[in-house]
């Protein structure tokens, strides 16, 4: 996430935010760091957000949520965001976006950067664990990137993440975008 500020020029510093995906919250940590005033952690799992991430009156933990399926407005101590960062293992980027839209104040003014996989988008199949070449994953960013405006957005911008996929860090080239919200959405 560092990266994507830096490459995107982003500050955050007051900003309300939302973390789709937070996992052991890399992204969340990152946010606070730069100065965000809140961060919503969002994840299905349970139980994996960093303990002093849970202990941070910054940090509104939401757990065991799909992010695809759940209205914000329905849960606690939520409130439209600024920003939204998105890292959605095994979920496609025409599903994640329109679920990160609804995190959103109206545009104007808004964004969000996503992680594009694209192992995860290549297979017309579904996600595969594949290996890419660096040459089919950019193949597969652009393909994906020319889907986005369909869900709602503009690409304003595009950089392939220092850090690869993967466990060991040494899988999938993988793509951070930055995105706006087209003006009377979300």
């Amino acid at each position: 996430m560092a990266a994507a500020l830096d490459a995107f020029a982003l500050d955050v510093k007051g900003m309300a935010c939302v973390d789709l995906g937070c996992n052991v919250g890399g992204f969340t940590d990152c946010l606070l760091q730069r100065g965000a005033a809140r961060v919503h952690a969002v994840d299905t799992a349970y139980g994996l957000l960093a303990w002093r991430l849970r202990q941070d009156d910054r940090v509104h933990v939401h757990e065991r949520c799909n992010v695809l399926h759940t209205d914000p407005l329905d849960l606690p101590d939520t409130l439209p965001c600024d920003l939204a960062t998105v890292d959605l293992g095994w979920t496609r980027q025409t599903l994640a976006v329109p679920a990160a839209l609804r995190w959103l104040k109206p545009a104007p003014g808004t964004q969000i950067v996503s992680l594009i996989k694209p192992h995860y988008e290549a297979s017309a199949r579904g996600p595969t664990k594949t290996l890419l070449s660096v040459e089919e994953a950019e193949a597969t960013c652009l393909q994906v990137i020319e889907t986005l405006p369909g869900c709602g957005v503009n690409v304003l911008d595009q950089v392939r993440s220092p850090v690869r996929g993967g466990r060991r860090r040494k899988g999938n080239v993988e793509y951070l975008v930055l995105l706006q919200p087209r003006q009377g959405l979300p």
